[in-house]
């Protein structure tokens, strides 16, 4: 049994699927383990790129919708729903950074058991979640 191996923070799986060059050398080959034995993402990455887009700080070739269906339809990235454990997990972690969609891949790299793929400076300093980058 292959096991999954990153979950995918939103700029991430964002960029996986459609810019691969923002990828740095060592998230790129992360990824390219992933194609292979899987990986998850959050589903509040698609709330999140859904409230880019509605505040016209990101346009995307297809709608939120049809970009969420194609990740899940892939069969690479399992979005991982967010239920009453990754709330109740990302309510318990102790770092003071408060933006709720990250505290919520956090907290789902954690009941996964996996490291968060991520750019973002406060998830990488955050002492609880291994981050590859």
């Amino acid at each position: 049994m292959v096991r999954e191996l990153i979950v995918l923070d939103t700029h991430a799986l964002l960029w996986w699927a459609l810019d691969p060059e923002q990828l740095s050398v060592r998230a790129g080959a992360t990824l390219r383990e992933m194609e292979q034995a899987g990986g998850y993402a959050s589903s509040i990455s698609m709330w999140e790129l859904g409230i880019k887009v509605k505040r016209r700080k990101l346009t995307l070739p297809m709608t939120v919708e049809e970009f969420a269906r194609r990740i899940e339809r892939g069969g690479v990235v399992e979005v991982v729903p967010v239920d009453t454990d990754v709330w109740l997990r990302s309510l318990s972690l102790d770092w003071k950074h408060r933006d709720p969609a990250d505290r919520v891949v956090v907290a789902t790299a954690l009941i996964k058991k996996v490291p968060v793929l991520s750019k973002d400076r406060a998830i990488r300093a955050c002492r609880e979640v291994a981050t590859v980058w």
